[in-house]
């Protein structure tokens, strides 16, 4: 059951003195804060509201506090194997699921869109100027090894993370000047950023990792050892290339917890490895998975045909998305000197035939994928706003320059391209022969001669059939174009030494962006290893208009700074958008059961439970076959 920890990137190290000195000077500052005015201990955090829950609240209302505990869930995960159980560093392959072994100092509510109530705190207060957040940690909180959690190991979990971890945690974390253990059970972060209404809500969602576990080994390097966390289910089974599986600890400290009350119920939780699509759908048609979601459209709409499900063995589930749906794109390495040019990654995008696609791929299931916040207020559609302008025109020069044209300014979304292919792939030749191309013996060469070439990196043989048409439209135009399919190390050692024409990304956004922003876009993130600009974007609007979105203090201010966003990135060209579906696919062997309705904000799996006398008839059916 995957747990909504904030886990990311990777970064640098530090020495053991450093650390060491870190840790000694916040015990020696025990109580030593300055004295300020009283503020409120509360029992939870919203962005820009109140807590919809009261201080009393016995559990989520969306759960079922009677749930049974006991049984097992197989997921399925596809792309290769992982070789560390270490998620937070940029070395390996961190195991999937692995999130749901450590706490957070506060958790989200499903039902809410970024309120947070107690945790590992059972108490929080926030500086009425944002200077500062505390957190009164709960005495009992324990690791999997029956060590008090404390202060201290927030600390150094802070620390850890932002000096040795990926580099994602610096800029993630780069409000917080620093943090003081109070004593052995209050926490203060101290903010250099006191604009960022999300900053505080970001730093209640650290992990947090066991200091007396880690301080003597090597953070930085990959292990496959099962090492305690706090969180409601430890490491139980390791086997690299295979499964990894992880058991409820019958010991948890925060069971009883209003935040745990009727959720991780299920005994076992298991992801078994495939490297392939096709192979992992046959393990779940004969049972030896049985959760799966469903992201191939074909398959939801033709492939159920088989025993199991005609016998009602298994369910089919769908989840509308209230939430902004995910970008999902083809991203040009900016780093490539073919793909500086606006022009040529605008006639590249034109080669994507979504239409087509639709019809005969996706039995018109989708829809394109358009903006970077489809679906939501911050999408940015029509004319630009005079809020918007006000926002872009300090930019104008810079934005004129990257973009060849003042369309950001002048033209309305959605961008009005031909929706027929043969008109496209005419506008495309137009567009390429302003940036300098020509047809040389049936290659699109430069003013130098070479030919625009084009490599495609992908993991998943599954997505081949998506890109192969777009490659066919791109030859038409003469372009030299080839597709590799690599397992999933080889895919992440390209994908980090920047060695690829373009790759699939994905950019999901939730209803109240905010600090991730700068690991999609920023220059600083460009540059980094393992970041999600892998784009390599470094643009001063784009910068700026990230921190604006940080800022932003109200709804109203937020939504105007998003749209701007959106609108310079749509008309840069950076990504060739794919589609969406505006629901999450699920099917399931029948022996689950789950709490209805389902939240709005996010489907709670942790609010799952197993029937086990359910789940032992479909084990003995699928023996006998």
């Amino acid at each position: 059951m995957a747990r909504s920890v904030m886990l990311k990137k990777t970064g640098l190290l530090i020495s053991t003195l450093l650390l060491s000195c870190s840790l000694w000077a916040s015990e020696e500052m025990l109580g030593s804060a300055p004295s300020t005015v009283p503020v409120e201990t509360v029992h939870g955090l919203s962005l820009y509201d109140s807590p919809a829950l009261p201080e009393d609240f016995a559990y989520f209302p969306h759960v079922n506090p009677q749930a049974p505990k006991g049984g097992s869930i197989t997921h399925t995960a596809v792309g290769g194997s992982f070789d560390s159980t270490n998620p937070f560093i940029i070395r390996g392959t961190p195991a999937t699921g692995i999130s749901q072994i450590y706490d957070t100092l506060m958790a989200s509510n499903p039902n809410e869109p970024f309120s947070l109530y107690g945790l590992l705190a059972e108490g929080v207060r926030l500086d009425p100027e944002r200077r500062w957040i505390e957190f009164d940690l709960r005495e009992q909180a324990r690791f999997q090894d029956g060590e008090p959690l404390t202060a201290y190991d927030v600390v150094f979990s802070f620390d850890l993370l932002r000096e040795q971890g990926n580099p994602f945690y610096a800029s993630y974390y780069a409000g917080v000047e620093q943090v003081i253990a109070l004593n052995e059970h209050q926490v203060r972060f101290e903010f250099n950023d006191t604009d960022s209404r999300e900053l505080p809500l970001i730093v209640a969602q650290l992990p947090i990792l066991p200091r007396h576990y880690w301080e003597p080994r090597d953070f930085s390097a990959p292990t496959l050892a099962a090492h305690p966390g706090s969180g409601p289910y430890r490491i139980s089974e390791v086997d690299p290339g295979r499964r990894i599986v992880y058991q409820r600890d019958e010991n948890y400290w925060g069971k009883d917890l209003p935040v745990n009350i009727g959720r991780y119920n299920i005994d076992r939780v298991i992801y078994e490895y495939y490297r392939d699509r096709d192979i992992a759908w046959e393990a779940f048609k004969a049972g030896l998975t049985d959760f799966r979601i469903d992201a191939r459209a074909a398959t939801w709409a033709i492939g159920y045909d088989f025993p199991a499900y005609r016998d009602g063995l298994i369910e089919r589930i769908t989840v509308p998305d209230v939430n902004p749906s995910m970008m999902q794109a083809f991203v040009f390495n900016l780093r490539k000197e073919k793909f500086q040019d606006p022009r040529v990654r605008e006639a590249l995008s034109l080669t994507f035939d979504f239409p087509w696609l639709n019809t005969n791929i996706f039995y018109n299931t989708y829809a394109r994928t358009e903006s970077f916040f489809q679906n939501s207020e911050m999408e940015a559609v029509g004319m630009p706003s005079d809020e918007e302008l006000a926002l872009l025109q300090p930019y104008r020069d810079e934005l004129l320059a990257s973009h060849r044209s003042d369309r950001v300014f002048t033209a309305p979304l959605p961008i009005d391209h031909p929706v027929e292919l043969r008109e496209r792939l005419r506008l495309a030749l137009s567009l390429l022969r302003e940036a300098g191309y020509r047809v040389k013996e049936g290659v699109l060469v430069d003013d130098q001669e070479r030919p625009l070439s084009l490599e495609v990196l992908l993991y998943d043989s599954g997505l081949e059939r998506v890109v192969q048409p777009m490659l066919r439209n791109m030859a038409r135009l003469g372009i030299q174009t080839s597709m590799r399919i690599v397992d999933i190390n080889q895919y992440l050692n390209r994908v980090r030494d920047y060695d690829y024409d373009m790759v699939i990304s994905h950019f999901p956004q939730s209803n109240n962006p905010g600090n991730e922003q700068r690991d999609y876009w920023t220059s600083a993130a460009a540059e980094a290893p393992q970041s999600r600009n892998r784009m390599a974007l470094a643009h001063p609007a784009v910068d700026a208009l990230v921190e604006e979105i940080i800022r932003a203090d109200d709804r109203e201010s937020l939504d105007t700074a998003t749209r701007a966003l959106d609108r310079v990135l749509r008309w840069g060209f950076y990504v060739i958008p794919h589609y969406h579906s505006g629901e999450t696919r699920i099917a399931v062997w029948d022996k689950f059961g789950y709490p209805e309705p389902f939240p709005v904000y996010a489907m709670d799996l942790d609010a799952w439970w197993v029937d086990t006398e359910r789940e032992a008839a479909l084990q003995r059916r699928n023996r006998r076959r």
